[in-house]
């Protein structure tokens, strides 16, 4: 009677054993599941980062051989006042210049000991924020150091890094932002009040927008036509 009761707990206990060494082998290969799927998303981004770099470093040499063409057409004409301010506006226009003037410096802080920020900035608010300025006529706009231009892309690579023309600016929830404008004071001061600041306030961003005479600089990238072609009038 002893014995079968010794084998039916060794019984129990044999299995009890197998179920947790089960256990342990199938969270072991979730674990490791999690590291490589882990590791994967690191080399992607990885790959993601080097791909962008290279491409801003051809952008830059681009920019680099144009604003030499330019400069040396320019210096060429410089004889005709005419040609000379329509190539300046030009490039104002699309912001191969920096330029400098009246306008307003926008500060917006989602981080740090002086902010009580529920959730991050996020480039659907940047894109917000410029759409506003371009709205309340702001004649040139920059991010983090980045002119806003035409072709410019506002987006997230990986999971956190936020690219403006391609180049990183920060990290999610991890820096503070700097918007310059160029343009009428009172209106831009007034649109970013108005239509911006509060709802950023709402969410425990800090926002500082301060009237100055700011310097914008210039569009380090590139514009390529491949498909666009002008249309032929007659």
């Amino acid at each position: 009677m002893i014995n079968k009761h010794v084998i039916t707990v060794a019984t129990i206990a044999a299995v009890a054993i197998g179920f947790l060494i089960s256990l342990q082998f199938q969270a072991q290969k979730e674990v490791d599941s999690a590291e490589k799927i882990q590791q994967q998303r690191v080399e992607q981004t990885d790959t993601v980062m080097k791909t962008l770099q290279d491409e801003n470093n051809s952008l830059q040499e681009e920019y680099n051989r144009i604003s030499t063409e330019l400069e040396r057409y320019r210096n060429q004409n410089s004889e005709n006042p005419y040609l000379k301010a329509r190539l300046d506006q030009l490039k104002i226009a699309d912001g191969t210049i920096a330029v400098t003037g009246p306008g307003v410096k926008m500060i917006v802080k989602d981080t740090g000991p002086d902010t009580d920020a529920v959730i991050p900035l996020s480039t659907d608010e940047l894109r917000e924020i410029v759409n506003v300025l371009r709205l309340a006529g702001a004649e040139a706009i920059s991010i983090n150091g980045q002119r806003i231009v035409a072709s410019t892309s506002i987006v997230i690579s990986g999971t956190a890094t936020i690219l403006v023309n391609s180049v990183p600016i920060s990290r999610i929830g991890g820096t503070t932002y700097e918007i310059l404008a160029i343009g009428k004071q009172d209106d831009l001061l007034d649109y970013l009040t108005n239509m911006i600041a509060i709802d950023l306030k709402q969410f425990g961003r800090k926002v500082e927008i301060t009237r100055e005479t700011v310097t914008i600089p210039s569009f380090k990238g590139s514009y390529t036509f491949e498909y666009a072609l002008e249309v032929k009038k007659g």
